[in-house]
């Protein structure tokens, strides 16, 4: 009788220990890229979650963006209120991304009380470095008038350097 009890009580033990979720997926990563604003001058990281179960009210995700030009993590965060299926988040400007380099990023899901829910490791590589954005923005002011700084006396378009 007692190898029975001690084979029912491994079973039922199995059995709970599959129905319990040890590390619950709150989100998910939808898409994520480099931004090359070349009217504006401008590059960023771009990252978008899904949603993927009831977050708890006040929750936030915090981003960690590796940082191109060295130095510390670019942050962006993001509150997540009721009724979002999707999460947008950009960093801060960038400078000095170099192509086929992967750039960590660290997503953390947050809830009101600041226990992590769920913790994202990932990288992102660009297809261009920085040489192909021009130097200046190429407009200026409201009418979007050419601005005269990002182009040279031959009227071509000054381009950023490599960074040393």
């Amino acid at each position: 009788m007692k190898p029975v009890l001690m084979l029912l009580f491994t079973a039922l033990f199995a059995l709970s220990a599959g129905c319990q979720r040890e590390d619950a997926n709150y989100i998910s990563i939808n898409g994520k890229v480099f931004i090359f604003n070349i009217r504006l001058a401008r590059a960023y990281y771009t990252l978008t979650l899904n949603r993927l179960e009831n977050v708890p009210n006040g929750s936030r995700v915090v981003v960690h963006f590796e940082n191109p030009a060295g130095g510390a993590d670019l942050v962006s965060e993001q509150k997540v209120f009721p009724g979002m299926s999707r999460i947008d988040l950009q960093s801060a400007d960038l400078e000095c991304i170099v192509a086929d380099r992967p750039y960590k990023i660290a997503i953390t899901l947050v809830d009101p009380e600041g226990k992590v829910l769920q913790q994202i490791d990932t990288t992102l590589a660009s297809t261009a470095n920085q040489t192909v954005m021009p130097a200046k923005s190429l407009v200026v002011g409201a009418a979007y008038d050419k601005n005269p700084d990002a182009f040279g006396k031959d009227g071509k378009i000054k381009f950023r350097t490599a960074c040393p």
